[in-house]
């Protein structure tokens, strides 16, 4: 009896790393009663501890900034069961990002293209108005900007003007609003 219990434990350890779904040969075990080695289990968590800060790096450029140094060191802390559950997260996320810094909706292309000819670091009135928008330093802290408009990425500069032109509609911006 208790090899039968030790080749079902054995199975199921080696499914709760996910061997049968990774398809690789080199990592899963040869029958159902082999005992994963560290060797194996380390090798697993480094490949996953890879995918996951490829995808967190990934999700920080499409929000046009850098992933935290923390964010990542605790990456290498995670156990296997954890990086694979954020693995799935993390893709979520990465999905959702790329739909958040798609391009600007044609209105605001067009406002961009009136205010600043689409130039992201423009200046303009005086040193009064930065940025592809335009923006003063108010309105752009208005919206959770923090820092000079015109040195912004031109992600977050449109997310910036989506956020104010669903608050204001075309009233922020008098000339080329209309």
């Amino acid at each position: 009896m208790a090899p039968n219990r030790t080749a079902a434990l054995g199975a199921a350890f080696s499914l709760s790393l996910g061997f049968a779904a990774t398809g690789q040969a080199a990592l899963e075990p040869h029958t159902v009663g082999d005992v994963i080695s560290s060797a194996r289990l380390a090798l697993v968590h480094d490949r996953l501890v890879r995918s996951d800060e490829r995808l967190v790096r990934r999700i920080a450029a499409a929000g046009g900034h850098r992933a935290s140094r923390a964010r990542l060191a605790r990456l290498r802390r995670e156990s296997v069961a954890g990086l694979r559950r954020d693995g799935s997260f993390l893709r979520h996320r990465l999905r959702r990002a790329k739909q958040r810094s798609s391009t600007p909706s044609p209105v605001l292309q067009a406002i961009a293209a009136c205010e600043s000819g689409g130039n992201p670091s423009a200046i303009g009135g005086g040193g009064a108005f930065r940025g592809k928008y335009q923006f003063t330093y108010g309105t752009w802290a208005s919206v959770g900007g923090s820092g000079d408009p015109a040195s912004a990425s031109p992600a977050e500069q449109d997310r910036r003007a989506a956020m104010l032109y669903a608050r204001t509609g075309p009233a922020s911006w008098p000339v080329c609003g209309r």
